[in-house]
C-alpha cells in the first residue's frame, strides 16, 4: 500500500509527500494499534468517528515524518485499492477534509520520499502533540500477538494445512495421533501447542496432550460468547470475505486474538503464550458461536 512518493497534500501550509495510506474505520484499522476501533483511535489521540478516517503517511520538505488524518475515507480507500492493483493514483485530499496533522508515524514505513532528507521526527516546536511511533513488536506482547493474527487471516490456507482434521479427536478417543503431536478432548477441542509464530511467520507445528481442554482457550471462548449478549466496542469483532459462502472472522479481547472461518476451525493467540498459535476444533459449540459473532461483526462497506 505505497504511493509513488511524488504526490503531495497540503496540511497547515506545508507540502506532504505521500508514502502510504491506511484506513482507520470500525471494520478496518491497523490492529497493531489496539484490540478495537476506539482503542486504535485513542492511540492516535483521535475521537472514534462513526465513519472513521483515512490516514496519510508522508514526509514534509525537510524529511520530517507526518501523519495526516482526513475524514474522506472513500478517497483513501480508492487510493489503496489502486496501489494494491499496481496502478498509480495521486492521493491529494482537499484541505477541508484534514482533521489532524500529527508528527511522526504510528506504523513502520519502509520507503522514503525521493529528493528530501531521510525520514526523521519533526522538531519539538513543530507540533504541540506527542510524536507518533510504531508499537514495539520486538518482543511478544499485544502488538505482536495482533500482528500474528493478521498474518493468519491473510495466509489462512497455509496455516490450515498445518493442522489436519485428525488433530481434534472425537469424544471418547484416547489421544489419537495428530500431526507432530496428540490431541484429545470433547466439544471445542484445542490441540495445545499448535504452530509457533515469530514476527508473523510460521516456524512449524508442534503439539501435546490437551485432555481436559486448554485453560486459555476456554477463557477466550467464554469471553467471545459474552460478546453475543453484550456487544463489545466497535471493531472487537470483524467479518471479511472468504471463499464460498464462508466469512473470515477476527475477534480480539484483553490478552487474546482469534481468527476463524465460519465453515471451519479457529486459531487463538494469547499474550501469556509467546509465539504459540492454538487451533480450536469445531466440536458442537464453535459453529454456532462463529455464526453468532458474524451476525454482530462489523463489515467493510
Amino acid at each position: 500500500m505505497a504511493g509513488t512518493g511524488e504526490e503531495a497534500v497540503t496540511a497547515e501550509d506545508d507540502a506532504l509527500y505521500v508514502l502510504t495510506a491506511v484506513l482507520l474505520t470500525p471494520a478496518q484499522f491497523p490492529s497493531v494499534l489496539g484490540d478495537d476501533y476506539p482503542e486504535a483511535c485513542a492511540a492516535l489521540g483521535l475521537p472514534p468517528l462513526a465513519d472513521g478516517y483515512g490516514l496519510v503517511l508522508g514526509q514534509d520538505g525537510t524529511g520530517a515524518r507526518w501523519t495526516v488524518a482526513i475524514d474522506d475515507v472513500s478517497l483513501v480507500a480508492v487510493a489503496i485499492a489502486s496501489w494494491d492493483c499496481g496502478m498509480e493514483y495521486e492521493l491529494s485530499p482537499d484541505e477541508r477534509t484534514v482533521v489532524a496533522a500529527m508528527p511522526g508515524w504510528p506504523l513502520a514505513v519502509a520507503v522514503a520520499a525521493p529528493g528530501v532528507p531521510a525520514p526523521h521526527d519533526p522538531e519539538p516546536e513543530a507540533s504541540d502533540g506527542p510524536v507518533l511511533s510504531p508499537p514495539d513488536t520486538s518482543t511478544w506482547g499485544p502488538a505482536q500477538r495482533r500482528l500474528g493474527a493478521d498474518e493468519i487471516a491473510l495466509q489462512w490456507a497455509t496455516w490450515r494445512e498445518q493442522i489436519g482434521d485428525d488433530a481434534f479427536s472425537a469424544p471418547g478417543d484416547q489421544g489419537r495421533q495428530a500431526g507432530a503431536g496428540e490431541g484429545h478432548g470433547t466439544g471445542d477441542e484445542a490441540a495445545e501447542g499448535g504452530a509457533a509464530v515469530t514476527g508473523g511467520g510460521s516456524t512449524g507445528a508442534s503439539g501435546e496432550a490437551a485432555s481436559t481442554g486448554h485453560r486459555g482457550i476456554r477463557r477466550v471462548l467464554a469471553e467471545a460468547r459474552s460478546y453475543v449478549d453484550s456487544p463489545p466496542p466497535l471493531g472487537r469483532v470483524r467479518s471479511s470475505f472468504a471463499p464460498g459462502d464462508a466469512r473470515t472472522l477476527r475477534a480480539d479481547g484483553p490478552g487474546w486474538s482469534m481468527v476463524a472461518r465460519t465453515d471451519d476451525i479457529a486459531f487463538v493467540l494469547l499474550d501469556e503464550e509467546p509465539g504459540e498459535v492454538l487451533p480450536v476444533g469445531r466440536g458442537q459449540e464453535l459453529p454456532g458461536l462463529l455464526q453468532a459473532l458474524d451476525r454482530l461483526a462489523v463489515r467493510p462497506s
